[in-house]
């Protein structure tokens, strides 16, 4: 079955914001429910600009091989071997998931061209193979396509991705169904958990602004209430929806579906986000908790 990966490149414009930002969480939450914090833990390691490289010079073919490979080990595949072709196609690249152990996959002959993307777009498909092998996947195309573009991002491949990122006033290049701003948000959850920074390793003039702003985003995670880092508005709204919820009138929980209450008077609990994995927690509402995820094991400050 082949998969194909999105592209900008003579597309029309590219679309900025964070319109998938909801599923995007559900791809994280989603990748710690299937290989647990301790798995996460062993990507803690982004794949190097070094590893990846592709001058023009490289021959094609076994630069494309040399690159796929270095892939494969950094996302733990070492039993998969990848064979690259290139031909004219619509999408950016493509792969056949089959029982393996090859696979093959086949790139967009404008990548015998722009050879420095060939990584990016390799890490898209590469990480598909990862994904199949896990059994994880999202109902319908689009959905699975942006949890692909997430774990890309999240395991450490996906900077490639938003360093293919490219535009001006005549033309744009993105690769991937998330926006750059998207992307940059993935690498700021990543940053957050294992401290590390990606914006050295970009080329792309427009990378950097886009990974400010994810990491912007990403920071409003972890300002939501009833974590303690909740700002002085943030606190003031969960206290008025606190009450309501207590007194049984009013809302049960934020506009932004940030939190929720269930229950009542002396059992009434809270219900919220983990900024780390996404993962819904509860709690009871009595004041400041720490509150260890369930599913990541992140430890929350909460002022409930």
């Amino acid at each position: 079955m082949a998969h194909p990966n999105a592209s900008g490149a003579g597309a029309g414009p590219v679309v900025h914001g964070f319109p998938h930002i909801e599923t995007v969480r559900a791809a994280i939450t989603a990748l710690y429910r299937r290989l647990s914090a301790d798995g996460i833990q062993g990507y803690a390691t982004s794949v190097l600009p070094a590893d990846v490289a592709f001058a023009d010079h490289d021959d094609l073919h076994l630069g494309a091989q040399r690159v796929a490979r270095a892939l494969v080990q950094h996302l733990h595949l070492p039993d998969a071997r990848m064979i690259v072709g290139f031909r004219e196609m619509q999408h950016a690249a493509s792969v056949e998931l089959a029982a393996g152990p090859e696979y093959f996959i086949e790139l967009n002959d404008r990548f015998r061209r722009h050879r420095r993307d060939i990584g990016a777009a390799l890490a898209h498909e590469i990480t598909h193979v990862l994904l199949h092998r896990l059994g994880l996947e999202f109902p319908g195309t689009r959905d699975n396509e942006i949890l692909t573009d997430t774990a890309t991002t999240y395991l450490g491949a996906g900077w490639l991705l938003l360093d293919a990122f490219r535009e001006d006033g005549v033309s744009s290049q993105k690769l991937g169904y998330l926006t750059p701003e998207e992307f940059g948000y993935v690498l700021a959850k990543r940053a957050a958990v294992f401290g590390e920074d990606p914006s050295p390793w970009f080329t792309s003039p427009q990378a950097y602004p886009a990974y400010r702003a994810g990491v912007a985003r990403a920071l409003l995670d972890s300002q939501q209430p009833p974590l303690a880092g909740a700002g002085w508005a943030g606190r003031r709204r969960y206290a008025r929806d606190r009450r309501g919820a207590r007194s049984g009138e009013g809302v049960r929980g934020s506009s932004a579906g940030a939190y929720s209450f269930e229950g009542g008077g002396a059992s009434l609990r809270v219900c919220f986000s983990c900024p780390t994995c996404g993962q819904r927690n509860r709690v009871g509402v009595r004041g400041r908790v720490r509150v260890r995820c369930g599913v990541c094991g992140a430890v929350l400050t909460c002022d409930t």
